[in-house]
């Protein structure tokens, strides 16, 4: 039996090298690696096995082959089979990968796009796991899935980095979470960080002795969240919320993709505030400095690298920008609408009063899980309905759309004696009516 493994990152790699050292996995007579670099252009970006530390973690597999080569010249986010094609796929990838007649297992990450599912349909045969490379497989599944790829899935494996919350991911299957050991992950990010290079001068003296704090960006104008400069904009707001917490010596690691200007405006802001900020730009997970830097807070706005900080590390984390984002996230199914509520509910403020986490998170969790693929998740309506009554107060309604609670007939929508109204094709009628009549009566004035 040969396990071949997916993956795109260097956090993810990790996770999948701490569920091998935990036993998570079965014994193989051969385990693969296949990389796949989903940059923009990957042909001028370093894919993962050219990452600092990536050593470290292919000893965990017998071979390391390269995706992007496999489908060439095609990307591998956008690149999948015709039907009609699998056969004559699976047959070459089993000759030039040396797979003979073996028995094969997959394990993936996002399982509901390229190239997860492009390799799914390539090997039918083949039982999957999938693992969570993050914090998205507390949330629902994006889109519905082919019951012949979502019946193989026989479990999920994720780090517990929020405590007593199982994933929604790939549940419409009876898919079970199964939780990768802490103490593995702790391991596994402890080699990488010995094993890079150091990503420049470190604060005090570069031993990381002098309490620090560690802001975390995002590159968040990537994924259309929000405009570049409000994105520079929420960096110089990090810089000026923890030094009001009282920290003077300031790490800030960017995106690894992010262009140097994204950070210029956080180093403005610290000049003017007269605080030390140092950029760490090394390809590295935040994990690693955690290690490195042990700092005293880590600072961002909804990256998965705050919940890792508090539940695998201990260390005090703070959010800043994630109310802003909770009202603007469009599509209401984004799949970062799980992540931004678990951190806005879970992480205090920066600049805020501190609070109390939510009553019910499961609750919180399946509700908006719900309101998001009502249609992948019908079987959640009762629970939602249920949290919606007991919990929906001024706070906790900024995780739900009025607009969607009503086209759900959700608790918390319109009235329920007008509960009629969104669904009537007359009343629709007539609001089209009138729009229209409105428009002409503005255009002539």
């Amino acid at each position: 039996m040969t396990q071949v493994f997916l993956a795109s990152t260097l956090y993810g790699a990790a996770t999948l090298a701490a569920a091998l050292d935990a036993g998570c996995l079965p014994p193989a007579g051969r385990r693969i690696l296949l990389t796949s670099n989903h940059s923009p252009a990957p042909e001028v970006t370093p894919g993962l096995d050219a990452m600092p530390g990536f050593a470290v973690l292919r000893s965990r597999f017998d071979e390391v082959l390269d995706w992007n080569a496999v489908v060439a010249p095609q990307h591998p986010s956008t690149w999948a089979p015709r039907p009609e094609d699998v056969p004559l796929w699976e047959r070459q990838l089993r000759h030039s990968w040396g797979l003979g007649r073996d028995r094969v297992e997959l394990i993936v990450e996002s399982l509901q796009v390229p190239p997860a599912q492009s390799l799914c349909r390539l090997f039918p045969g083949a039982a999957i796991d999938v693992y969570a490379d993050g914090l998205m497989s507390y949330g629902p599944t994006r889109f519905r899935l082919d019951p012949q790829i979502g019946m193989r899935v026989r479990r999920v494996l994720h780090l517990d980095l929020v405590p007593g919350l199982e994933p929604l991911l790939l549940t419409e299957f009876g898919v079970r979470g199964e939780l990768i050991p802490a103490p593995a992950a702790v391991r596994v990010f402890a080699e990488l960080a010995d094993a890079a290079e150091p990503p420049g001068p470190l604060p005090g003296g570069g031993d990381g002795e002098e309490p620090c704090a560690l802001l975390l960006g995002q590159y968040l104008s990537a994924l259309e969240l929000m405009p570049a400069d409000e994105e520079e904009e929420l960096h110089a707001a990090m810089v000026r919320g923890a030094c009001e917490w009282g920290h003077r010596d300031l790490v800030f690691k960017p995106h690894p993709s992010a262009p140097a200007a994204y950070w210029r405006r956080a180093e403005a802001e610290a000049a003017r505030l007269g605080v030390r900020l140092t950029v760490l730009d090394a390809p590295v997970p935040a994990e690693t400095l955690y290690r490195r830097l042990r700092p005293a807070l880590v600072v961002g706005c909804f990256s998965t690298g705050l919940l890792t900080a508090r539940a695998l590390y201990g260390i005090p984390v703070a959010r800043t920008g994630t109310g802003a984002l909770l009202g603007r996230l469009t599509p209401y199914q984004n799949s970062n609408r799980i992540p931004l509520t678990l951190v806005d509910a879970l992480v205090p403020d920066l600049d805020g009063p501190p609070r109390d986490p939510p009553a019910d998170l499961p609750g919180l969790v399946a509700a908006v899980g719900f309101t998001m693929q009502p249609r992948i998740l019908p079987e959640r309506r009762p629970a939602a309905e249920a949290y919606l009554a007991r919990h929906l107060d001024p706070y906790t309604r900024r995780y739900f759309g009025r607009r969607r609670l009503t086209a759900l007939g959700l608790p918390g929508g319109v009235p329920r004696r007008l509960a009629f109204l969104p669904r009537s094709r007359a009343v629709r009628r007539a609001a089209h009516r009138l729009r229209r009549r409105l428009g002409r009566l503005s255009a002539g004035l």
